[in-house]
């Protein structure tokens, strides 16, 4: 499997995807750390990667998302955005409904 190939299937595989700098417990930038504040301030689970970890992702992510920053937040397959979108987002009150969302209409099809 190629790696644009491997990156579309983990976005299409996972209701909420990170791809971060780093990891949840030890974000490595500032803007994956706020990311992770705020999904986890959802209280809902998420799927990360890091791009550290996975230079392939890091420099092919940005062709398939049309967002050259990280981190990058998919729900359902689509990009939510960045930092700043996801931020704005939770502090509008409108992050957690969409991940939610995401995440029940992703158990209900495992049932």
């Amino acid at each position: 499997m190629d790696i644009i190939e491997e990156i579309k299937n983990t976005i299409s595989e996972n209701p909420v995807v990170l791809f971060m700098k780093g990891s949840p417990e030890f974000p490595q930038c500032g803007f994956s750390m706020r990311t992770v504040e705020a999904l986890k301030a959802c209280d809902v689970k998420f799927t990360y990667v890091d791009i550290l970890a996975a230079p392939e992702v890091r420099s092919n992510l940005p062709t398939i998302s049309n967002w050259p920053t990280f981190p990058q937040v998919f729900v359902n397959g689509e990009l939510i955005g960045g930092c700043d979108i996801v931020t704005e987002l939770y502090e509008k009150g409108e992050l957690e409904p969409i991940v939610k969302q995401a995440a029940k209409r992703a158990e209900l099809a495992d049932s």
